[in-house]
């Protein structure tokens, strides 16, 4: 795979951008704080710049590929998302839907109010969770205890059930499960990062009478010739399979997911439209293209202008950012500043962001990985690396930096 790049004539100082590559060396790849990464950025439909830099398997000394493959963890849900939004544009659903009305498991649920276990006390939604609550965070569901910063005895309910992506359950199961835990709150009124984006998956199996995993290649990753993107690596693709670190309590990188023997190797009845998927960087360049081109690609109309209009506006009820309105300490954005929408989120402010790229849409993965969309300057940018936790750097803000300030 060549990506053949041109900064002056996408808009940008060449010089200036090149302080990708030296930064990432210096502060990165040197110390060895990561094995290794990859950087595009393009504008006006036109690469400015792309570098694979490093290492992509530490263990076996094999330098990053043009074409590796990443676990892109969380960066699948703005394609499910997409993937929904294809169907409430054929008629199939409102975003005033409540969810009930395809997951029958989900009429009568109630809201958590104190206690645990036994002794918990709930009552009555203000409202039931909507096909738009679960496509923005704001259903009332948890990520089951596995995030920091959000413990409760919701979260407890979720295990003592037995809810987790995986485990030999089918998506339509995983989904009725959820049905009968207690929402951590009335739908709409906070934001939680959580398990809403499998849900997600399940709603498009549901609604389109198709395999969730079929869907996606019919009708998102074949028409923008995706070919590397999916929820398993095959033996000729293994060589190109980078492998996963994650960094301990003493700052150490330790491999976390060898390639070889990875579970994305084999196949599996689960198929996490929250975080299953595997790609390249090419690959997500197709989706961010059609993202900015207003859901064309190629001549073929993914989705409608209006409809990604409308799923990149914020969603949170009155207006209102991140830091007012969600639950936990962990998500894959910054909370000042940041509304979020159907899938993704948005710089609404940049002086309480502290950064450029008001308007932007965006989202990341638990390696780390990253994108954003800019309609304002045309532009989109993807980073992706393989470190566990994502939290670890702040890339996104080291990026957005040496990109913007390198735009003429």
């Amino acid at each position: 795979m060549t990506i053949a790049v041109d900064a002056k004539a996408a808009g940008f100082e060449e010089a200036k951008l090149a302080r990708i590559g030296e930064h990432l060396r210096q502060s990165y790849i040197e110390p060895e704080k990561i094995p290794g990464c990859q950087v595009l950025v393009s504008r006006r439909g036109i690469p400015a710049y792309f570098e694979s830099i490093g290492l992509m398997d530490r263990e076996r000394s094999k330098p990053m590929q043009d074409d590796t493959i990443f676990r892109i963890y969380s960066m699948s849900k703005p394609i499910t998302s997409v993937a929904l939004m294809m169907l409430w544009e054929e008629g199939r659903f409102q975003l005033t839907d409540p969810i009930h009305r395809f997951i029958p498991s989900w009429k009568g649920q109630e809201v958590w109010e104190r206690g645990e276990g036994d002794k918990m006390v709930t009552r009555r939604p203000a409202n039931p969770p909507t096909m738009q609550h679960i496509l923005s965070h704001t259903a009332g569901l948890t990520y089951g205890g596995l995030l920091p910063g959000l413990e409760s005895p919701v979260d407890q309910a979720y295990q003592d059930l037995g809810i987790a992506r995986g485990g030999g359950e089918t998506l339509l199961e995983f989904a009725d499960k959820l049905g009968r835990v207690p929402l951590l709150y009335d739908p709409g009124h906070k934001w939680c990062y959580s398990l809403a984006t499998d849900v997600c998956g399940a709603l498009v199996e549901i609604i389109s009478g198709q395999a969730f995993e079929l869907f996606l290649r019919e009708r998102i990753f074949d028409p923008l010739g995706m070919t590397d993107t999916g929820f398993r690596v095959t033996d000729e693709k293994l060589d190109r399979f980078a492998a996963c670190y994650m960094r301990s309590m003493d700052k150490q990188v330790l491999l976390e997911d060898d390639p070889h023997t990875s579970h994305y190797r084999h196949k599996r009845n689960f198929f996490s439209g929250g975080g299953g998927l595997v790609g390249t960087t090419a690959d997500y360049m197709a989706f961010c293209e059609m993202l900015r081109q207003g859901g064309q690609f190629n001549g073929y109309q993914l989705l409608g202008r209006r409809t990604l209009e409308l799923m990149t506006a914020n969603h949170l009820m009155g207006g209102k950012s991140l830091a007012q309105m969600a639950l936990g300490a962990f998500s894959e954005t910054a909370n000042e500043g940041v509304g979020f929408g159907l899938g993704f989120a948005s710089t609404l402010d940049e002086v309480a962001s502290c950064t450029v790229g008001a308007g932007d849409f965006y989202w990341g993965g638990r390696a780390s990985t990253i994108f954003w969309v800019d309609p304002e300057e045309d532009l989109q940018a993807i980073f992706m690396t393989q470190l566990i936790p994502s939290s670890t750097f702040n890339f996104r803000g080291q990026l957005k930096n040496i990109v913007y300030g390198a735009l003429k």
